[in-house]
């Protein structure tokens, strides 16, 4: 949880949350999003990566290995993405949100837009916690 809260907070993320992602290679979605600040609420464009159930950003699109991220996202502890133009009054605008945050962003264009929500959505699916095997309780066996 403390990786998450720095990660809406701005704080610098720390090295565990984003170990083991090669965040520099093959991304599952790749590019550049305009950011509103956490404290100061100007607009940012950043270098966003999503892999792995992490969306990571960075200052701009020279990531390698080397890089550190300004900041991660784990998308499986969000619970909706949507559209929110409305809500900001700007195009191409979308909303990631938990039950606690609500983080906004702007794309360069509709189509854009649309796929960062259905890449995003996508792994929201792919990456929240669900029942496994060996959390289910079978009563009727005791």
């Amino acid at each position: 949880m403390e990786s998450f809260l720095r990660s809406w907070t701005g704080q610098d993320p720390k090295a565990e949350d984003y170990k083991n992602i090669e965040f520099w290679s093959n991304p599952e979605r790749a590019g550049y999003l305009t950011k509103q600040g956490d404290y100061i609420k100007t607009w940012r464009r950043r270098w966003f990566v999503l892999k792995q159930g992490k969306l990571l950003w960075f200052k701009d699109n020279h990531v390698n290995r080397y890089s550190v991220p300004r900041g991660v996202v784990p998308v499986g502890k969000c619970l909706t993405v949507k559209g929110a133009e409305d809500v900001l009054n700007k195009p191409f605008a979308f909303e990631l949100s938990t039950n606690q945050e609500t983080m906004y962003f702007i794309a360069d264009s509709e189509k854009e837009k649309e796929e960062w929500i259905n890449s995003i959505g996508r792994s929201i699916v792919q990456h929240s916690r669900s029942v496994t095997d060996s959390e289910v309780v079978d009563y009727d066996s005791k």
